[in-house]
């Protein structure tokens, strides 16, 4: 049976059907017909202070749910303001469809005041978009929409242009949404191909990243039969880490030498739903195979041997039976030593110093007293580094990070989604200070929204992480300098309980009465200013960029310019 409803209407019955259960974003007056049937319907509009922030709020909900989530805006600068969370949310492969309302048809293409060409800005940071620009196709088009989103695992883009979302149209609800599951692995001559290389070699080491997240089990009893070191990436933290006895950390920037050895030191490699892109930390001279679900990812960061489609659960349920079990643990055991060594010695931090606030040990402290089940949300910079290090995982704890976007001001937005999709859930953020002040408003959303997220902030006074890749270049850090308030101060005039701590010996007790308020919180921690994120590997470039560093910033005036010039051409000769 069919009836005639406007097109905002069906818009948002075909959102339920899907599954959405919030849609975060500003209201305005293009947006006007889509708010007044969100209101009507089961979908919660959920009111944020900056588009951006609802974009990142959506993309990290459907990130921890694998289920989609919308945001939506009104005309120009309104629906312009979700890129930059769109983009995360596009390079994190999660299901999200933006409604981005649209002058009226007869107003486009003119110049007009506020007009924005959303199908040119939003086409490459999507799976779909496509203007709505007659009315009879609103529900063909928005079912494909949210199909694309779902099963190509991306951002759908939906514009609407005001005067079709108030047409009213015949709904004759035919086309349907679907979720399939399908189980994919390798045939069984790539299997038995793989097996073959594995059987022959005895040094191999699985790279695991986030394609592994529903294939924990899979993933030990394999590294058991084979006994292999298993290093894993930053994304692929939370699926790997926890109950693993052949965890040997990261590699990368933010891993340790424990992981990189057993990269660069084994026979075979075997990258599983992993697309790590830093090409200098993969092995020379090792044999390569690539398992990724997704076959445009083969070969495509660094040259493999041998390159196969399949999810990582079933592939290694069926590669487990045809691969001889290992007794030699040398290689393995010598990996798990350096591990422990090197856990050691990055520890060291982690404790409470009289003179300064590590942040290390401010994260180690978050990882105490975070509930079992807490998601830690932490900005790009440092922030992300500590929260990779020393925040542990469980099978039951999350992290969200900008780990492939690589934005500022993620976690707070982050966290707000996260919390919305579990209320019942312990969300913090570990946010940098260049961080929480560039989407600081959002601070209000808390408060409206109620939302009880916990907000420490990593209060260093400068850019940290960019300070730091000045120095390792040798040059003398420029604008990275941050004149902050006190966060607390301005937290607590928004209406949030508010802690401000920069003495070591306080830290533990604010840190618990901080995480166990009931409200939203925010803990200002003052932290070193000097703090350096070591590299796994230190190589000479870094220790003369360092050298340099210190001697140009020993010097000052007239006589100092003149130095740094001779300095720098120095180095060029």
């Amino acid at each position: 049976m069919s009836s005639k409803k406007t097109v905002a209407q069906i818009i948002v019955d075909i959102l339920g059907e899907a599954g959405v259960k919030h849609c975060y974003g500003i209201v305005g007056d293009t947006l006007n017909q889509i708010t007044s049937a969100i209101k009507k319907s089961d979908i919660e509009w959920v009111h944020v202070r900056h588009e951006e922030v609802g974009a990142f709020a959506a993309g990290a909900e459907a990130y921890l749910t694998d289920q989609i989530t919308a945001c939506a805006g009104s005309c120009g600068p309104g629906s312009l303001h979700f890129i930059n969370g769109i983009y995360e949310a596009q390079r994190n492969r999660v299901p999200v469809i933006l409604l981005a309302s649209q002058l009226i048809t007869s107003q486009q293409g003119n110049d007009f005041p506020q007009e924005v060409d959303f199908e040119s800005v939003y086409k490459n940071c999507s799976v779909f978009c496509r203007e709505i620009s007659d009315a009879t196709q609103v529900r063909e088009i928005t079912t494909a929409a949210i199909q694309a989103a779902i099963n190509q695992r991306g951002v759908a883009v939906l514009v609407i242009p005001y005067n079709i979302s108030l047409e009213k149209v015949e709904d004759n609800c035919g086309h349907k949404i679907y979720h399939p599951k399908p189980i994919i692995r390798p045939s069984d001559k790539e299997l038995a191909e793989i097996a073959d290389i594995i059987n022959k070699n005895q040094k191999v080491t699985i790279f695991a990243g986030q394609g592994v997240y529903d294939a924990h089990s899979e993933l030990i009893a394999f590294a058991e039969k084979i006994k292999s070191p298993i290093v894993h990436t930053s994304r692929g933290k939370d699926f790997v880490e926890y109950d693993n006895p052949y965890n040997v950390g990261m590699t990368g920037m933010f891993g340790v030498k424990s992981g990189t050895m057993a990269i660069k030191e084994c026979e075979v490699l075997i990258l599983l739903g992993t697309d790590f892109a830093w090409s200098q930390f993969y092995p020379n001279n090792a044999t390569i195979i690539q398992i990724d679900i997704d076959a445009t990812h083969l070969g495509r960061r660094h040259p493999v041997n041998i390159g196969v489609v399949g999810s990582s659960k079933p592939t290694l349920a069926a590669l487990l039976p045809l691969v001889n079990e290992k007794h030699d643990t040398k290689f393995l055991e010598t990996c798990r030593t350096l591990y422990s060594s090197a856990m050691s010695k990055l520890n060291k931090k982690a404790l409470p110093s009289k003179s300064t606030i590590h942040p290390q040990y401010l994260t180690e402290l978050i990882d105490k007293y975070a509930t079992d089940d807490a998601v830690l949300c932490a900005d790009v910079g440092s922030a992300m580094v500590w929260a990779c290090r020393h925040f542990n995982t469980n099978g039951k704890r999350r992290t969200v990070i900008s780990l492939k976007h690589g934005t500022m001001a993620n976690a707070m937005p982050q966290a707000l989604g996260v919390q919305k999709a579990f209320p019942n859930r312990q969300v913090i953020t570990l946010s940098g200070d260049g961080g929480i002040s560039m989407l600081l408003g959002d601070l209000l959303t808390t408060i409206q929204e109620k939302l009880p997220i916990k907000i420490i902030v990593l209060n260093n006074s400068s850019l940290n992480f960019v300070e730091l890749e000045q120095k390792v270049e040798g040059l003398v850090n420029h604008y990275t300098d941050l004149q902050n308030p006190n966060f607390a101060k301005v937290a607590e005039s928004m209406g949030l309980f508010s802690i401000r701590v920069d003495d070591s010996d306080l830290l533990e007790a604010a840190m618990q009465s901080f995480l166990t308020h009931s409200g939203p919180a925010l803990l200002d921690v003052k932290t070193s200013t000097d703090e350096l994120v070591m590299p796994p590997e230190i190589k000479a470039s870094q220790v003369i960029g360092m050298a340099l560093y210190s001697m140009k910033a020993s010097l000052s005036g007239k006589i100092g310019d003149v130095m740094n010039l001779l300095v720098d051409n120095f180095i060029k000769k």
